[in-house]
């Protein structure tokens, strides 16, 4: 039984040169719609990794009057370092800021005239870890008042949480994008079911011959099954490896200021997952195909 099973498998994967041109198609085809499906699920997955490092966290971006003396500024800073739940401050004078904004503009950022004239004020950004009591409504509230209170301070800017901006993405993502994805499977499914159909048709009269000597369902339908498996797996690794080399070109695309983003290619769990649903929608249609 087990050598039988080996040699159908064998005259499968020789099967699949019958058709080369139709064959090779079909596995660009299904190459392309695993790069589609990919490049979707990076674009979700660095969204998610952005959004779960803020969430939980609250920023403020504060401003210092810009005729604040500096040892003034200095010790206001010291007392936001002070602050209860502080995770991360960061820190501008003039000089730092009107560097990075100039960073931010390329060429056309040259500021150097400002250099002794230098409009920008002291800044900073400081991040706080939400605590339990947050659920109590008035804490960010009362952590902008405290330090608008600094003396030197002009105004502050904060976010809202985001954690409420998160649990919107995700229902976006079940709503719109897994339809989407499923659109794309369906897509391969379409594709690998004619090629089958097309390599049927053009064996029919084997396919009938064999079936009147006395073989089996199984005998006529592995090669073909085969076939489809082959298709799966070839077409699910070529577009793994487009994606691949689409993401070593495009990983430092945002990695500038202000975004400082670096593109994270998908971790190997779902590399996995994507070619094994592409093998098994390859291996349905074909079974779909040869009933």
């Amino acid at each position: 039984m087990i050598g039988q099973l080996f040699r159908l498998t064998l005259r499968g994967i020789a099967d699949f040169g019958l058709h080369p041109v139709a064959q090779l198609l079909t596995l660009v085809a299904v190459g392309m719609v695993t790069l589609l499906t990919g490049l979707i699920i990076i674009g979700l997955h660095n969204i998610n990794v952005e959004l779960l490092k803020s969430r939980g966290e609250v920023e403020f971006q504060v401003y210092w009057k810009a005729d604040t003396k500096t040892e003034d500024v200095l010790k206001d800073w010291a007392v936001v370092r002070k602050l209860d739940y502080l995770k991360d401050f960061k820190t501008f004078t003039p000089e730092n800021a009107l560097t990075e904004l100039a960073t931010t503009l390329g060429e056309t950022g040259d500021f150097s005239w400002l250099a002794d004239n230098n409009p920008l004020p002291y800044s900073g950004l400081a991040s706080f870890a939400v605590p339990p009591e947050a659920q109590d409504e008035g804490w960010a509230a009362r952590l902008l008042t405290e330090l608008k209170s600094l003396p030197g301070v002009d105004k502050v800017h904060y976010t809202p949480f985001q954690a409420d901006l998160a649990q919107g993405w995700m229902t976006i993502t079940r709503v719109i994008v897994w339809p989407i994805i499923g659109f794309l499977a369906l897509i391969v499914s379409l594709v690998v079911y004619n090629t089958i159909k097309l390599s049927l048709l053009t064996r029919l009269d084997e396919v009938e011959i064999l079936s009147l000597v006395g073989a089996s369902p199984a005998y006529v339908r592995w090669p073909l099954l085969t076939g489809g498996f082959i298709q799966g797996v070839f077409g699910s690794a070529l577009g793994i490896g487009l994606l691949a080399l689409v993401h070593s070109v495009t990983a430092q695309t945002l990695n500038f200021p202000p975004f400082f983003i670096e593109i994270q290619f998908l971790p190997y769990d779902q590399l996995g997952i994507i070619a094994g649903a592409v093998t098994l929608v390859s291996m349905a249609s074909s079974w779909v195909a040869v009933k």
